[in-house]
């Protein structure tokens, strides 16, 4: 096969067994890679119903068919598993050099399924496959992982992807984190990953990489690659990157503040992008493949932390930021780092530590839940100082290391009326109350709070709408966006130049990368396929419309002040967009997809999920 590498993996930690199996055409053609792939083999190696630290969750890496060739972004991967945050799906995106990496080394999929009886890593050499002690690793940073396992197998270009302390902890936010800040960073795979005894997996690939037509591969890249690095529509991530953000999203009264307490944040120049390139970043670099050169490197220059260096885009920005109302780059900067190094998802943690503050001002807590920190908004030390806590499940950080869903539940005394998530999975950094298709991208979104599912804030914020009104149609522009990142993440192309292509576009790159006839509108289908076997795995593991909801503050506490001031979602208003975006979809009232649906995507096989589950009486 062009582009595919050809082969699945499977791996049973608790065995140590190995085996592998042909990856078909048939297969890649209607499920592309990604998240198709990903989706569909979890489908089929996960029973219904399982607890997502069970040794038989599998967990899930995958590849696209454009990694490890010139297509220019496509050096990423993805991890699924059932979440152990939001017990729906668990999937996850990252960039860097590791996936490419596993391309190389023969594999498209990786099925690791068991549990180790001690810790260890897995090492995929080629064609050697082996489960290697990690005993000494237990306990170790991400970043002292990487190096130690590189030095110890005697190769510096072997790539890694770990877990840190909070993985091994079973934070239900650990995060995967691979080629030193790129991180698989939500729903809590890292979890899993540690509930598997499973530290690293480090990879070494020496095959070629083949593609069906080079020259026109070639020449189409050529002028994709032009506009990423020249054009004005990636402008943005060549210069400020993502932290552009902050400040376009304060005018416009949607930045998350304190909580979701405001959409404005006063200290939002000293945490701007702006402020953050001419005052910390130090280098910009790219990733495998792509001429945008997003990364943005910052450092602190002096003080006490002096040294500390992350790679900050806007989401960490915001939720160590603003929602904790902190206006101090040193506190964001470090604890970034420090979310990095002990593998804790960057954006629920800031959520989780904002809902905290919350907590403490009102006495829910107090300095002796807290070990002596002082949490209120704004103390940037003592949110570092929380974030260590959470990492190793000291303190009250053994609560908030549950997700803010379940940590409001322990609290309680009224507290679970400001906690900010959907699914069980925490907000991002989109102000929700005044951004209403993007409201609804949240609500229905297949892995929980989420903009990189469907990127429906742009219809709100460029006008395309009235971002204050809900009206029909807005549930096909949900829909349209969700079939598209699928198709993005089934690719897996960076989103971050997705206004340079379209259904053909992608068609077309890919039949030169693969050789596999696919039309533009085939490219759609799938992109369809993938979302809708999306919505049929979580209905598997029981999801009904009630969990297409927003957070309570969203829906109950209008924004105070800005040009957005008096916006929420209304129970009214939700209620009518999600019976748009099921119509649009061709689901029924209650976010079934209909069996006319189902077979017209060729998913007949799943059909029986969405039959009405019989009761122990009956």
């Amino acid at each position: 096969m062009h582009g595919y590498a050809g082969q699945i993996l499977y791996v049973d930690l608790s065995t140590g067994g190995t085996k592998t199996e042909p990856l078909s055409e048939e297969f890649a053609k209607k499920y592309v890679g990604g998240v198709g792939f990903g989706i569909k083999t979890l489908l089929d190696n996960q029973e219904p119903g399982i607890n997502p630290f069970d040794p038989a969750n599998p967990l899930i890496y995958i590849v696209g068919p454009l990694a490890g060739t010139m297509a220019p972004t496509s050096g990423k991967y993805c991890v699924f598993a059932k979440s152990p945050e939001s017990y729906f799906l668990g999937e996850g995106y990252s960039t860097g050099f590791f996936g490419p990496e596993l391309k190389r080394a023969g594999y498209d999929i990786v099925v690791i399924k068991g549990r180790s009886e001690k810790p260890a890593y897995l090492w995929i050499d080629d064609d050697s496959v082996q489960l290697i002690d990690a005993k000494h690793l237990w306990g170790k940073t991400t970043w002292e992982t990487e190096t130690m396992i590189r030095e110890e197998l005697g190769d510096y270009y072997i790539r890694i992807a770990t877990i840190g302390p909070a993985g091994e902890n079973l934070s239900r936010v650990a995060c995967i984190i691979n080629d030193h800040w790129r991180a698989i960073g939500r729903t809590g795979l890292g979890a899993v990953m540690g509930s598997k005894n499973l530290k690293a997996v480090a990879v070494r690939g020496t095959h070629d990489i083949t593609v069906a037509d080079p020259d026109g591969l070639r020449e189409h890249c050529l002028e994709l690659y032009e506009e990423m690095s020249h054009g004005s529509k990636t402008l943005k991530y060549r210069t400020l990157g993502t932290p552009a953000n902050v400040l376009t999203l304060n005018a416009a009264a949607a930045l998350p503040t304190r909580n979701y307490q405001s959409a404005m944040f006063e200290g939002a120049e000293t945490v701007s992008g702006e402020y953050l390139n001419e005052h910390f970043v130090v280098k910009i670099q790219g990733c495998e493949a792509c001429p945008m050169r997003c990364e943005h490197v910052a450092v602190i220059p002096e003080g006490p932390w002096k040294g500390s260096t992350a790679r900050l885009p806007y989401e960490p920005l915001m939720a160590l930021g603003p929602f904790c109302g902190v206006d101090r780059l040193e506190g964001v900067i470090k604890a970034k780092e420090l979310c990095d190094k002990y593998g804790i998802d960057a954006i629920s943690i800031g959520i989780i530590i904002g809902f905290a503050m919350e907590c403490f001002e009102k006495g829910l807590i107090n300095e002796k839940d807290t070990g002596g920190l002082d949490l209120r908004f704004g103390n940037y030390e003592a949110m570092v100082g929380m974030v260590e806590k959470m990492a190793f499940r000291q303190d009250i950080g053994d609560v908030l290391a549950e997700g803010v869903k379940r940590a409001s539940e322990k609290i309680g005394k009224g507290s679970e009326g400001f906690a900010s998530h959907i699914k069980g999975v925490e907000t991002t950094g989109y102000d929700l109350r005044g951004l209403k298709t993007c409201a609804l991208g949240y609500a229905v979104s297949r892995r929980g709070a989420d903009h990189q599912r469907h990127g429906s804030y742009g219809h709100d914020l460029s006008g395309e709408v009235d971002r204050f009104k809900v009206e029909k149609g807005r549930g096909k522009l949900v829909m349209e966006d969700e079939d598209m990142y699928c198709v993005f993440d089934a690719m897996i192309l960076c989103k971050f130049n997705r206004r340079l292509w379209n259904y053909d576009t992608i068609a077309k790159i890919y039949r030169e990368v693969t050789g596999i006839p696919m039309t533009g509108e085939e490219m759609h289908k799938a992109g369809e396929r993938a979302s809708n076997l999306g919505r049929l795995y979580n209905i598997r593991e029981g999801l009904t419309r009630k969990d297409d909801h927003l957070p309570p503050r969203v829906m109950k506490l209008p924004i105070p002040s800005g040009v957005a001031k008096g916006s929420f979602v209304s129970q009214e208003e939700l209620d009518f967009l999600l019976d748009d975006y099921y119509a649009a979809r061709g689901w029924t009232r209650e976010g079934i997809p209909t069996i006319e649906k189902i077979k017209e995507l060729g998913l007949e096989e799943y059909a029986p999920v969405t039959k009405p589950k019989k009761t122990k009486k009956e």
